[in-house]
């Protein structure tokens, strides 16, 4: 194998994206930079980063106005849960000033977290913090749930974070680990704010249902994962499984969540005034 396509090889193993010094310091020599990118589908970027990633994508274009990615963009690509919002969020240094900021939201906040030498994305904190400053509280109150789910982050850890706004400190203080999305951190904020008993992650009939509203409410949320027909299906005869055993179950889907509240909000309080929940 060519050193120029043993690069591009090493790059994919590399996140597909690396600063060119970090090349060097594998072994790599200008020449093979150069091969790489004229016959291996490398490029690069600002002159000091190689990429096999497309124009188009996240890190790419933060890496082409000298920045880093974060927020809900790198929150994403590390595969959280994330509201449906416009991007790439991208960080750039405060006194950073000239560069094309056309399309990009734009995060200039130095995070808790060191960042290493030539790092293309920020690190896990700095994002949470970028997400407290950037989302709704109820959608930030998501993704950080979400990193607590699926990173081997604690609550512990994040309290002991010397966070530098309130809301990051809000949100380490209300941050838990029960959520199974963001869609039912979302719910279960929003019906303890009206004032419900909401319980979560609550095993009935061998299986833990995503909400409990007093004893005999059920919630369900159907997360995009739900398309899938035999997951449906089995949802569907959970919930008359559920319904034979004397509980009400109401299921919501995304939209219904995310753009329609009001109504599913309306449909729960109904409920409890019937006294389903008892």
């Amino acid at each position: 194998m060519s050193r120029g396509r043993d690069l591009a090889t090493w790059l994919g193993r590399s996140g597909d994206v690396a600063h060119t010094s970090k090349a060097y310091e594998h072994g790599y020599t200008k020449r093979d930079v150069a091969e790489a990118v004229a016959l291996h589908g490398v490029a690069r970027v600002r002159r000091s980063w190689l990429t096999t990633l497309s124009p188009a994508s996240p890190t790419r274009r933060a890496l082409a106005v000298g920045g880093r990615l974060t927020c809900v963009s790198e929150a994403k690509r590390l595969g959280l849960w994330v509201p449906e919002v416009a991007g790439p969020h991208v960080w750039v240094a405060p006194t950073a000033s000239r560069f094309d900021r056309a399309g990009l939201r734009i995060h200039r906040a130095i995070g808790p977290s060191p960042v290493p030498a030539h790092a293309a994305r920020e690190p896990l904190l700095n994002v949470l913090l970028h997400v407290s400053h950037c989302l709704r509280l109820d959608d930030a109150l998501a993704v950080w749930e979400s990193a607590l789910r699926k990173t081997g982050t604690t609550k512990e850890m994040l309290q002991q974070v010397r966070w530098s706004s309130t809301r990051a400190r809000l949100l380490s203080d209300a941050a838990g680990g029960l959520s199974d999305s963001g869609l039912e951190t979302h719910v279960v904020t929003r019906l303890r704010r009206a004032g419900l008993l909401v319980r979560q992650q609550v095993w009935i009939d061998g299986h833990p249902v995503d909400a409990l509203v007093g004893e005999r409410l059920v919630i369900q949320i159907d997360g995009k994962h739900h398309l899938d027909p035999w997951q449906r299906r089995r949802d569907i005869a959970g919930d008359a499984r559920l319904t034979l055993m004397g509980y009400t179950v109401l299921r919501f889907d995304y939209r219904q969540v995310m753009f329609d509240w009001p109504l599913a909000e309306r449909t729960i309080l109904t409920a409890v005034a019937q006294g389903r929940h008892l």
